[in-house]
């Protein structure tokens, strides 16, 4: 099965200041603020949505393809999804710009400073899905630059490709007519209990409303799991332990390659839902989004311990070792 993830593709700048930003901000001279902040470490990250559910989609067994547009300074990050599984040959580089970049200053309080560069993903709309030859057997549209993502929706509508639909994140810059083209014509549209509030009002409908809208949408939690609604009938699914919450970045990505993993192969809604829970919870026990590891015996274990056993598990994982 081809399945090709559309999203943002960037390198997040992680530093720490050594004391508190409020203590270097004067309130009288905001309206002149020109503050200089010495970092003690800084540390560069591979993220962005589309990398990070690509990443979990390898380690779940499939060898997806990723879509979108980088800059020159992408090399590295290029060996290292290639490496993990990942199908990197839709990926375009922009060699006059930069791979997007999130910039991002933490203080001892955990207060953040931050700033992103778009870069080259502002031209994520340039890219179109290989139809001749090359069709898709399924897409995920995830946040993306919004021309970009309003372009692959129509293409899959237009050539009839299933995808999940997962403004999340580009809710906010959204109106709500785009939201509605998108998730109209989506096989499946996830986001978060806000952002779910948030695309109803958009759109001008109840919450209910939307959830009739689309065949299968799911709405995470978080911490108290996920909610799956199907044909009026709704699936709530408990989150997976954590041995420990270092890092819930990249937890929501995570969550979207577990469902579209046991969705795509065929098993039951709720064991779909419970391999969800469980491959976000693998991101938030490490610092960074692709920075978690696991055999197919270890995810199966993990499972049995939180869920119970699992046979149609056991059996996904032993097709895929027959395959390779």
């Amino acid at each position: 099965m081809r399945i090709v993830v559309t999203g943002s593709i960037a390198y997040d700048y992680i530093m720490v200041f050594p004391g508190q930003f409020k203590d270097h901000i004067l309130a009288d001279k905001v309206h002149v603020l020109s503050v200089s902040f010495l970092v003690d470490s800084m540390k560069r990250m591979r993220g962005g949505t589309g990398p990070n559910i690509a990443y979990n989609l390898a380690l779940l067994g499939e060898t997806p393809c990723i879509m979108g547009t980088v800059g020159q300074d992408f090399g590295e990050y290029r060996a290292w999804l290639e490496q993990a599984g990942v199908d990197t040959s839709m990926v375009k580089v922009i060699d006059s710009d930069f791979t997007a970049s999130c910039f991002i200053n933490t203080d001892l309080s955990d207060n953040q400073i931050t700033a992103f560069y778009p870069g080259a993903m502002s031209q994520a709309h340039t890219l179109k899905l290989h139809i001749d030859g090359m069709r898709p057997d399924f897409v995920v549209v995830a946040p993306n630059d919004p021309a970009a993502m309003q372009q692959y929706t129509r293409e899959c509508q237009q050539h009839n490709i299933p995808y999940m639909y997962d403004p999340s994140m580009q809710a906010p810059r959204m109106n709500g007519e785009e939201l509605l083209e998108g998730a109209r014509g989506a096989t499946m549209l996830i986001g978060n209990d806000y952002e779910f509030a948030m695309m109803a009002d958009k759109i001008g409908c109840s919450e209910d409303e939307l959830h009739r809208l689309v065949p299968l949408t799911i709405v995470t939690k978080g911490g108290q799991g996920a909610s799956i609604h199907l044909n009026g009938s709704t699936i709530d699914v408990p989150a997976a332990k954590a041995a420990q919450v270092v890092d819930p970045t990249g937890a929501g990505d995570a969550f979207r390659a577990g469902f579209v993993r046991g969705y795509l192969a065929g098993l039951p809604l709720e064991i779909t839902g419970r391999m969800a829970c469980l491959t976000a919870c693998y991101a938030i026990e490490q610092r960074g989004t692709q920075e978690h590891h696991y055999s197919p015996a270890e995810f199966i274990e993990r499972y049995a311990e939180n869920y119970g056993p699992c046979p149609e598990l056991e059996v996904l994982f032993q097709t895929v070792a027959s395959q390779s």
